[in-house]
């Protein structure tokens, strides 16, 4: 299955913008540090995303300016597109130091790091902007210092967060207009016990498939449905083997960037700096591209014709007010994450 030109073409397109926006930064602050007297070292970056999301861009940019920021001292040899395993084994491998960093969404490290389970708290980040969720996401507090911690028992060293209020749709062979619609739905989810609870409780049929064999399960009608963000399911062809784009907007599409505690440890702390600046600036540049990125390929999504179907806040709540859903929220604040749920929604209210 080939992605089609037009969407790599827009892909290359905000490689390129980025990249512009990185040379033209001030290195001023960049030329304070002598970076000349440090080895020069190699760290090995991957992701599994889909090939044009923006976790991808996000891995590239960032590893463009550890080069810039390092002056060529220090650089991650990036490997995109699931090149050296799924999330789950990158996880590992970043663990066991065979490579150094890794980006991807939250749900795999719910496995290594039972904290980041606060992200499966269905929509609980529906009702704030991108920049407050940026805030509490990556900034000075109390909740991103305990997810900090929780990272380092698992022998990672978190970086940071990219988001911009932009969520995970679904996309289905049948019209998902009612929550009645989504009874007995088979709809493929990621390999995280949470979600596919969330599934459940909405009376659908959740099963956890790699993303590689999704469109041909689709095409062959063993699974209805599958969900993911707007570029995810545009650049892996969603269009052709489905009908409707449903705005469940059930989790936050947030990427994050984590590097092995090994590695952090070893680095100098000049290094690890320019790292934590790479990040940031990553960040930065590429929120405003998320929000772009959604809009453009919810409305290819549609130009090629799926029904979009967008929901009142009321459907949201129905949601939340179901049992399930409310144990749900219950085993995920009180028993996997002790009480970080009800942090995170104090942080979001402040």
């Amino acid at each position: 299955m080939k992605m089609k030109k037009t969407l790599i073409a827009a892909v290359m397109a905000v490689i390129m913008l980025i990249a512009a926006c990185g040379c033209e930064k001030d290195p001023s602050d960049e030329a304070a540090v002598d970076y000349s007297k440090l080895p020069a070292l190699e760290l090995i970056g991957a992701d599994s995303t889909g090939k044009g999301s923006a976790g991808q861009v996000f891995g590239m940019y960032f590893a463009q300016r550890v080069m810039e920021i390092t002056e060529g001292r220090l650089s991650v040899g990036y490997h995109p597109n699931g090149e050296l395993g799924g999330d789950l084994d990158l996880i590992r491998q970043m663990q066991d130091n065979k490579i150094q960093i890794v980006v991807c969404q939250t749900a795999p490290l719910v496995s290594f790091v039972p904290e980041m389970a606060v992200f499966d708290l269905p929509m609980i980040f529906s009702r704030f902007d991108g920049d407050k969720i940026d805030d509490v996401l990556n900034g000075r507090n109390d909740f991103r210092t305990r997810l900090s911690n929780a990272y380092e028992k698992a022998g990672l060293h978190l970086l940071g967060f990219l988001q911009n209020a932009t969520y995970r749709l679904t996309t289905a062979d049948r019209d998902l207009s009612s929550l009645e619609d989504f009874r007995g739905l088979r709809i493929r989810t990621m390999e995280n016990s949470n979600h596919m609870a969330f599934w459940t409780a909405l009376g659908a049929s959740p099963k956890s498939l790699a993303w590689a064999k999704v469109y041909d399960e689709l095409q062959s009608g063993n699974i209805e449905a599958q969900e993911n963000a707007a570029d995810t399911c545009y650049g892996g062809s969603m269009q052709d083997v489905q009908k409707y784009l449903a705005c469940t907007n059930h989790i936050l599409y947030c990427n994050q960037i984590c590097i092995s505690k090994k590695a952090w440890d070893s680095l100098d702390p000049i290094y690890q700096a320019a790292l934590e600046q790479a990040a940031a600036e990553a960040v930065g540049y590429m929120r405003p591209v998320m929000a772009d990125v959604d809009t453009y390929n919810k409305d290819k999504l549609v130009e090629s014709g799926m029904k979009l179907i967008e929901y009142e806040e009321s459907f949201y709540d129905r949601i939340l007010a179901l049992d399930g859903v409310k144990a749900l929220y219950d085993t995920i604040d009180k028993k996997q994450t002790d009480g970080l749920g009800t942090l995170l929604i104090k942080e979001l209210n402040r």
